[in-house]
C-alpha cells in the first residue's frame, strides 16, 4: 500500500471531487467507510446528495469557522488534509469494514484524530474505486488548536507496513528519501503533448549527471553543462561566491514563453551545487608525467572497478558509499566512449542505477579519489575497435553491481537493490554484445592440444572449485588462448591466475572463464619481470618451501606450585 498527502484550503472543493465523476470517469460508486464519529452524512447513500453534502461539509468545516469568529489568527493557510491510501494491483479487494479500519489506523498515527481523543480533527474516508480511499480532514482540533501531525508521511508509510503484513498484502519496497523527484503529472502531459520520450525534468537530470562525470573540478562543471545544450543560470552571493545554480531545456516554456527553470537539487539531492562541489574538489586531477611509462586508462579504470567489492567489505560506511557514487559516475560517463550501437543500452544501465546510488550514508568522497580519476581518464580515451576495453570494463562492472546489491541489502535499503537489480540486467546484455567480437577473435587463436592440456591441468590445480565449469564452459578456448599470450609475454601462468582467481568474484559470476580471460588480459599487459627477477622469485618461493616454521619463543610461565629458583634449577640440571 502506498500513501499520498496533500493540503488544500477548501473542503468544498476537496469533497466534490472525491464525490463526483473523477477527471475521466473513473469514480464508482463514491460512498463513506468511515468517519470521526461514525454518523457523518454520507452524500453517496443519501437519498438527497445535495442537501448531504452540505451537512457534511459544514460539519468539516466547523471548528474552522468557530476560529474564524473567534478572530484567531492562528488558522493554518491549507487547512484541508487529504491523504490518499491505494492497494497495489495484485492485492485482494478489501471490504468497506477493511477500509474504514485502515482509515482509523491511519489518522491515529499521522495525530490527525489520536485515538481516544475527544478533541481530535474530524475526518472522513470516501471510498469511490475497489483499490484506494481518500481520506479528508480539517486540521483543527476540538480546542481550536492545529493538529500536531508533522512527518505525517512517514508516520503514514510505517503504520501502512503494519498493514500490509497483517492483511497480508503485497510488501512495497519503500524508500529512505533519497530519490529524485519524480515528475509531476502536469510534466508528463506536457511531454506527451510535444512529443517528448521524456520529461524536461529527467533530461536535465541525465545531463547533469553526465557533466558531472566528466568534470575535473567544480570550476570546470558549470561552463561544461553550459556547452551541453542546456540554459544555466549561476546564483552567487553578495559577496559574488556561488551559491547554487539552475538550468533549463532548449524550448521548454511556460504560457509567457519564459523558459522553465530547474535548480540542481530539484534535479537530485547530489545534483545540488554544495554536493557537486564537495564530489569534485576531490577528484584525482590527470596529470601526464612524460617520465611514467602511460597506463592504459580502461586497464587502470577495470583495476579500480575491481576493488569495489574489497572496499564495501570493510566497516567505514562512508568510504564505501563514496565508491558506489563514484561507480554511478563511470555508468554515467560510460556512454561518451562506448561504441554508438551499445549507447542506448548503457544509457538505460546509467538511469537503472541512478537510485542505488545514494542512501542515507553520507558519502566521504576522499576515499574514492583514485577511481574517480581513473573514470575521467577512460572519458578521454575512446575504446579499441575490438571493443576489447570495453567488455573487460563491463566484466568488472557486473561484479561491482552485485557487490552493491550486496551491499545495500546488508543495510536494508530496498529500493537501491531493486534499482542495483535493473542496472545489472541492462549491463549483462550490453556486455553480451561488447564481449562477442574479442572473444571470438581469441577462441580463432587456440593454440595447439597439448598446451591445452597444460592449461587444463593448471586450471584445475590452480581453482579447483570452478575448474569443472571453467572447462565447460565455450569461452575455455578464449581462456587457452590468453594464457598462452600471457606466456609469450613473458609472464608466469601459474602466478597471473593466482592472482585473477578472486574466490568470490568467481563465485558472484555467471561465467568464472570470462572473469579469468579479462583478468588475465588486463594483468598480462603489465612489463613481464626480467630473467633475474624471475629467478630470485623463483630461489625466494624454493627457500621459502625448504625453511621448517620456526615457533616463536614465549617466556615461560612458572610451573604451578614452584618457585622461580626451583625451575632455574632444573634447567641447569641441579637437584634440591
Amino acid at each position: 500500500m502506498i500513501a499520498k498527502i496533500t493540503r488544500g484550503k477548501t473542503v468544498r472543493r476537496l469533497l466534490g471531487y472525491l464525490y463526483g465523476p473523477g477527471r475521466a470517469n473513473e469514480h464508482t460508486d463514491p460512498h463513506l467507510v468511515a468517519s470521526w464519529d461514525g454518523f457523518a452524512p454520507d452524500p453517496g447513500r443519501d437519498t438527497d446528495p445535495q442537501a448531504a453534502m452540505r451537512q457534511l461539509t459544514q460539519a468539516l468545516d466547523l471548528r474552522l469557522n468557530q476560529a474564524r469568529h473567534n478572530d484567531d489568527r492562528n488558522i493554518p493557510d491549507r487547512p484541508v488534509w487529504q491523504c490518499s491510501i491505494r492497494a497495489a494491483p495484485e492485492d485482494p479487494i478489501l471490504t468497506d469494514d477493511q477500509w474504514a479500519a485502515i482509515a482509523r489506523r491511519i489518522v491515529h498515527a499521522t495525530g490527525i484524530s489520536p485515538d481516544g481523543d475527544p478533541d481530535g480533527c474530524r475526518w472522513v474516508a470516501v471510498r469511490h474505486a475497489p483499490d484506494h480511499i481518500h481520506i479528508a480532514a480539517t486540521t483543527l482540533r476540538g480546542d481550536l488548536r492545529t493538529a500536531r501531525h508533522w512527518n505525517d508521511y512517514l508516520r503514514a508509510d510505517k503504520e501502512l507496513e503494519a498493514v500490509e503484513r497483517d492483511y497480508h498484502l503485497r510488501t512495497v519496497i519503500r524508500g529512505d528519501r533519497t530519490a529524485a523527484k519524480r515528475p509531476t503529472r502536469a510534466e508528463t502531459e506536457k511531454a506527451h503533448r510535444t512529443g517528448r520520450v521524456r520529461t524536461p525534468r529527467e533530461q536535465l537530470r541525465t545531463i547533469a549527471r553526465t557533466v558531472v562525470a566528466v568534470s575535473t573540478s567544480p570550476e570546470e562543471y558549470l561552463p561544461l553543462l553550459a556547452g551541453s545544450g542546456v540554459h544555466v543560470e549561476v546564483l552567487r552571493y553578495p559577496s559574488g561566491d556561488i551559491r547554487g545554480y539552475k538550468v533549463a531545456l532548449d524550448g521548454d516554456t511556460n504560457a509567457a514563453g519564459e523558459p522553465i527553470w530547474f535548480s540542481g537539487s530539484t534535479l537530485a539531492p547530489d545534483l545540488s551545487y554544495p554536493q557537486i562541489r564537495n564530489r569534485l574538489t576531490t577528484t584525482e586531477p590527470t596529470t601526464v608525467d612524460p617520465s611514467i611509462r602511460r597506463t592504459d586508462p580502461w586497464h587502470q579504470a577495470t583495476a579500480a572497478i575491481e576493488r569495489i567489492p574489497h572496499h564495501l567489505d570493510g566497516t567505514d560506511d562512508k568510504a564505501s558509499q563514496a565508491h558506489i557514487a563514484a561507480f554511478a559516475e563511470a555508468l554515467d560517463a560510460l556512454p561518451l566512449t562506448a561504441p554508438v550501437n551499445l549507447r542506448p543500452q548503457l544509457r538505460q544501465a546509467a538511469l537503472a542505477f541512478e537510485r542505488a546510488s545514494r542512501s542515507r550514508i553520507a558519502a566521504d568522497h576522499q576515499h574514492a579519489r583514485a577511481l574517480r580519476g581513473a573514470i575521467r581518464a577512460i572519458t578521454r580515451q575512446p575504446t579499441t575497435a575490438d571493443d576489447t576495453g570495453l567488455a573487460m570494463f563491463l566484466d568488472a562492472a557486473i561484479l561491482a553491481v552485485i557487490a552493491i546489491q550486496r551491499w545495500h541489502s546488508a543495510r536494508h535499503q530496498d529500493q537501491q537493490v531493486t534499482s542495483a537489480y535493473r542496472a545489472l540486467a541492462h549491463l549483462q546484455t550490453v556486455y553480451d554484445h561488447a564481449a562477442a567480437a574479442p572473444l571470438t577473435a581469441l577462441t580463432h587463436r587456440t593454440p595447439a592440444q597439448p598446451t591445452v592440456e597444460r592449461w587444463n591441468h593448471l586450471i584445475q590445480q590452480a581453482v579447483p572449485t570452478h575448474a569443472e565449469q571453467i572447462l565447460a564452459d565455450p569461452a575455455w578456448p578464449a581462456l587457452t588462448s590468453t594464457l598462452t599470450d600471457a606466456e609469450t609475454a613473458g609472464h608466469d601462468p601459474t602466478r597471473l591466475l593466482q592472482l585473477a582467481a578472486d574466490q568470490r568474484a568467481l563465485d558472484d559470476a555467471r561465467s568464472p572463464a570470462h572473469v579469468l580471460i579479462w583478468r588475465l588480459h588486463r594483468l598480462a599487459q603489465r612489463p613481464a619481470p626480467s630473467p633475474r627477477a624471475r629467478a630470485a622469485t623463483a630461489r625466494s618461493t624454493l627457500a621459502a618451501r625448504r625453511t621448517p616454521s620456526v615457533p616463536t619463543e614465549q617466556p615461560a610461565a612458572h610451573p604451578p606450585n614452584r618457585d622461580p629458583a626451583s625451575v632455574s634449577d632444573l634447567k641447569h640440571g641441579r637437584r634440591r
